[in-house]
């Protein structure tokens, strides 16, 4: 049976038998300075079988053991043979390398025995630090994936949620002009150069994960525009901003769910003084966002449902922001939305 091996693995535990040399060649500079440049010499041809050693043992055997039962019976025959190598098979590794001239013996051992007790600290110390290197490299790089796991669900998750939001605010707008052509209204031109201009938008400004703030508030003047040709002079519209650095960055038509339900879910609804009022601030990376619209009475107090485009707008807060506030209100014939998001707290 052919065993690969894993050689982006196996170069890891060389770069930890380095830093193992490194150690073992300053306590010797620290212990012995006379004969300090044999000593490094000596380390050099030791870690290397120390490094094979362990990366046998950490890759090849403890996996092994812990696939079935029947392995974890014969894991004391393995750990004895590992222990072997440990001990006498790191002995004689500096045997030979002293019968090949790199290895210089220092010391003479009475006996192959002493030796091994002598050299045997040496080698399990390498099994603790092997040990604790491996696996905190280990740790590290699992909470890294698991990481990018959750960074990549949720871009998937905030752009179906905006494959959702675009086509939603691309067919009321549709609505809007086949309501004037209905009609046939003189209006439904100047409807549909707006229209183009709010794909325009979409086409080629909401690819990216950031736009200006100007650009979304030119967007949603062009929407709140194009709403306005459906109504008479009866419909009341006030559109304020009072924004500190129109540079700011803004999720492209983040703000336009909370516009469009104002149109779509409120004035459409009205018979009597349609209104919407729109209040956007933006002061130090505190943005405040009010929209507040009319609606027919309601004599029931019942809790505020939320319809498609605020529930989507929610969930994309959420994967964007950790720290805002986003509510909405049910009055007697209005309906309040006020949205705040520390912009600072992007994700």
């Amino acid at each position: 049976m052919e065993i690969a091996i894993d050689r982006e693995r196996f170069k890891f535990f060389i770069r930890v038998g380095g830093a193992y040399l490194l150690l073992q060649v300053f306590v010797d500079l620290v212990s012995h300075p006379e004969t300090f440049l044999k000593r490094v010499v000596n380390n050099c041809w030791l870690v290397g079988y120390l490094i094979v050693i362990n990366f046998l043992f950490y890759e090849y055997v403890l996996p092994f053991i812990k696939l079935t039962w029947k392995r974890i019976i014969a894991a004391p025959f393995i750990l004895s043979a590992n222990l072997f190598l440990y001990s006498f098979g790191f002995y004689f590794w500096r045997y030979i390398g002293i019968q090949s001239g790199i290895y210089f013996p220092l010391k003479v051992y009475p006996s192959a025995l002493e030796g091994i007790s002598n050299h045997f600290p040496y080698s399990a110390f390498s099994i603790i630090f092997f040990g604790i290197i491996r696996y905190s490299y280990d740790y590290r790089k699992l909470k890294e994936a698991a990481q990018q796991l959750r960074i990549e669900k949720q871009e998937a998750e905030l752009n179906y949620l905006k494959s959702q939001t675009n086509p939603h605010f691309l067919f009321n707008t549709l609505n809007n002009i086949y309501s004037l052509a209905r009609d046939k209204s003189d209006l439904a031109p100047e409807s549909i150069l707006r229209l183009s201009q709010i794909l325009r938008f979409m086409l080629y400004e909401t690819s990216g994960a950031y736009i200006r703030i100007e650009q979304e508030l030119k967007i949603m003047a062009d929407y709140i525009a194009l709403e306005k040709l459906r109504y008479d002079e009866s419909l009341s519209v006030d559109f304020k901003h009072d924004i500190d650095d129109m540079s700011q960055a803004l999720p492209p038509l983040l703000l336009m769910p909370l516009v469009e339900n104002a149109f779509k879910h409120g004035v459409s609804e009205t018979r009597d003084h349609p209104f919407v009022d729109i209040h956007l601030s933006v002061n130090k990376q505190l943005l405040a966002f009010l929209v507040r619209n009319s609606t027919e009475e309601f004599l029931d107090e019942l809790p505020v449902k939320e319809n498609i485009g605020l529930s989507n707008l929610r969930r994309q807060l959420e994967l964007l922001y950790t720290d805002f506030n986003l509510s909405v209100q049910q009055g007697d014939s209005t309906f309040t939305a006020t949205l705040t998001i520390n912009l600072a707290s992007h994700v």
